[in-house]
């Protein structure tokens, strides 16, 4: 993906504050002509600069107040198919391959202690698992953000 510039950091921003305003708002808003804001979003999108929506959803009103992290480790030739194999697991938010101790680090909700325990069964059932560790996220102290990145490459 190519380096985004000021005027993209710049949309982005605007994005980040009001997502909902229409173009010509935001256009309007960051003195740029509508075709520029518009030119650019495309751009954004087709460099794949904007993540799917479901991010912006929270899961504690579909009933999963519990969010945990799962470590896994696998044997390591299995690693491929181990990926279809998590999401097919619908609480499976995200997993990612890590360096270190462990080899992936799965982020799932649940609907409480017990439903996580059945969780972490389906994951231990994947083919290719070894041995988990589930860790209960606490309190959530940085949020997903974006802007301190974009507000530097405004400084830049």
């Amino acid at each position: 993906m190519p380096t985004l510039d000021g005027t993209d950091a710049r949309i982005l921003l605007a994005l980040v504050k009001d997502p909902r305003q229409t173009v010509v708002a935001m256009a309007a808003h960051l003195g740029l002509s509508r075709n520029t804001v518009q030119a650019r979003m495309a751009a954004l999108e087709k460099n794949h600069a904007f993540l799917p929506f479901d991010h912006r959803i929270s899961p504690a009103p579909l009933g999963y107040p519990l969010t945990a992290f799962i470590s896994v480790h696998v044997q390591q030739q299995k690693l491929p198919q181990l990926g279809a194999a998590l999401a097919g697991i619908p609480e499976v938010l995200e997993a990612h391959g890590l360096s270190g101790r462990a080899d992936l680090l799965v982020r799932v909700v649940s609907t409480g202690a017990e439903d996580l325990f059945r969780v972490n069964g389906k994951i231990l059932a994947c083919d290719g698992v070894e041995r988990t560790e589930t860790s209960l996220a606490m309190n959530e102290l940085v949020p997903f953000r974006m802007s301190p990145l974009l507000e530097r490459q405004l400084s830049k």
